[in-house]
């Protein structure tokens, strides 16, 4: 199910141009939601068919499905779903990303990989100075949200993004779902699977205070 890619290889230290939000959307003031590590991008295609007042944006770090995706995106002529290629903690790190940072309402981390070994832990995408970036450009009253099947990995990506004294987290039902990027609770692939195999869940929501 997991296809592991080392983030931290050397390929992905050059970033590519981000295009426009008005070059990725038809009409950037929508409001944006983030996934890091979308794979091909499956859940993401749901949503933007199903919620056309969002767009909704994908980064992965496997280039032969990113570029599936778009185009998928070009030949079904979706007009609020784009893609990026690389290394997400890369990609937020590098200054040409602050305008994308700036304008999310929300991002979310679906099931990423655990790299289980704790010498790989440097290289799990939550990362302290992901969130203390992310804790510095994201508007107040945006939203991260969390998805795992792995309890030690949630308590770890919990610990990170709760040592930053500018996220607070939510009791999920406090959470409009009506309001938010998946008004309609659609699954990913990965939950489906967990779901299907009986496998425990575990998500959490953060808001920036």
């Amino acid at each position: 199910m997991r296809q592991h890619v080392n983030p931290l290889s050397s390929n992905f230290d050059q970033i590519e141009k981000i295009p426009s939000l008005m070059q990725m959307f038809d009409d950037p003031k929508l409001n944006l939601h983030l996934d890091i590590g979308c794979a091909a991008g499956d859940f993401l295609f749901d949503l933007a068919l199903s919620n056309t007042h969002w767009n909704y944006l994908g980064i992965e770090i496997r280039e032969r499905l990113v570029k599936t995706a778009k185009s998928k995106v070009e030949e079904k002529e979706i007009k609020n779903l784009s893609f990026i290629f690389g290394n997400a903690s890369n990609i937020i790190n590098d200054f040409q990303s602050e305008f994308i940072i700036k304008t999310l309402k929300s991002i979310s981390f679906n099931f990423p990989d655990p790299w289980f070994k704790k010498r790989h832990y440097k290289r799990r995408i939550i990362q302290p100075n992901l969130i203390n970036i992310l804790s510095t450009l994201m508007q107040k009253g945006s939203h991260i949200f969390i998805k795992t099947d792995v309890r030690d990995l949630l308590d770890y990506m919990d610990s990170t993004i709760s040592s930053n004294l500018n996220f607070k987290k939510i009791d999920n039902k406090d959470l409009h779902y009506s309001d938010s990027f998946n008004p309609n609770k659609l699954q990913t692939n990965r939950e489906k699977y967990a779901i299907l195999n009986d496998l425990d869940i575990f998500e959490s929501i953060y808001i920036k205070i």
